[in-house]
């Protein structure tokens, strides 16, 4: 079938679906996380709940038609002594927490009946839980990976202690605080014309094509990333640059900036150690991929992921650069 038959035939996109870990309706509360009494009080709190995490595990509870990923303190503690627990804000005013177990600890609860324990990638994708429960789940996930890979202070190399409810780690040998990160990464779909720049990583499924993305460094912009980025990796030149969304992206602790760039030249040169392959899309055949109807079985990135957004956005003709 000729793709323009194809395209004339294809459904309407409908309407645009939930971009994954935002939208978190936690109030941080960042205010209490220095005050013991608050703290104290809210671990009493009968409406205080929290989300169980093992390292890239996660345990939910089964239940129909979607599982329940929060547990109150006991059950929480019933499940396994806590190596770190952090406090995640207050929604409607019940205190959520992170806690956390060692991941060999998460790992021997997938043999408990009632419980599925399972990564954060997957939940998100197959939609597993209520997509309320996903920003807050990301938020414990990257804390807690901080605190499992932050235990004795890179200044000194003493033992770090936990304060300020997970949100810090303290020296008591130097005195160095510190404190969760998050690394910045541009990801970006580059435009020309009517046709858009995607490319593949060895690690994506046979099928996927995305966006191309990288670090930001050091004194670095993420306009300036997003050149830079795209130039190397695939020998293309960008002009304009729109900021389109953000999303925190917790594998294991990144904010993914999304952007639409313009693009000066056409000719690929890829840069073989990051990517196998690059190539230009036209929109019929970038909204085939989106709606999974592309006759060679091409696909987007998953609505989870900020790609599929950008572009989305650039196929439904939202970004433009003439």
């Amino acid at each position: 079938m000729r793709l323009s038959n194809l395209m004339a035939s294809l459904p309407d996109l409908g309407p645009t679906p939930r971009l994954g870990y935002t939208g978190n309706r936690l109030e941080r509360a960042a205010e209490l996380r220095t005050n013991d009494r608050a703290l104290a009080a809210m671990t009493g709190d009968p409406r205080a709940a929290a989300y169980v995490i093992g390292g890239d595990l996660i345990v939910t509870k089964k239940a129909e038609p979607l599982a329940d990923p929060l547990f109150t303190l006991a059950q929480a503690r019933a499940l396994g002594a806590a190596v770190e627990t952090v406090f995640l804000g207050h929604l409607d005013g019940a205190p959520r927490f992170g806690h956390g177990l060692t991941p060999a600890a998460a790992e021997a609860l997938k043999s408990h009946d009632g419980l599925m324990v399972t990564d954060l990638r997957s939940i998100a994708v197959q939609g597993l839980v209520d997509a309320e429960h996903l920003p807050p789940i990301a938020e414990a996930k990257a804390v807690l990976h901080w605190h499992a890979r932050h235990r004795f202070c890179p200044n000194c190399g003493a033992p770090t202690q936990v304060v300020d409810a997970g949100w810090k780690r303290s020296c008591p040998a130097c005195g160095t605080e510190h404190f969760p990160r998050t690394d910045p990464v541009v990801i970006m779909c580059v435009v020309d014309g009517d046709r858009c720049l995607l490319g593949r990583s060895p690690r994506f499924a046979p099928t996927m094509w995305s966006c191309l993305a990288g670090f930001i460094e050091p004194g670095e912009s993420f306009e300036d990333a997003v050149k830079r980025e795209t130039r190397e990796e695939a020998g293309i030149s960008c002009g304009r640059i729109q900021y389109f969304a953000s999303q925190p992206w917790p594998f294991p602790t990144t904010l993914m900036i999304g952007c639409h760039a313009q693009a000066l030249n056409t000719d690929i040169v890829i840069d073989s150690m990051e990517l196998e392959a690059a190539r230009w899309f036209s929109k019929d055949e970038t909204v085939a991929m989106l709606a999974r109807r592309h006759p060679d079985g091409l696909t987007t990135p998953p609505p989870v992921a900020i790609a599929h957004h950008l572009i989305r956005a650039w196929a439904e003709d939202d970004i433009r650069f003439d």
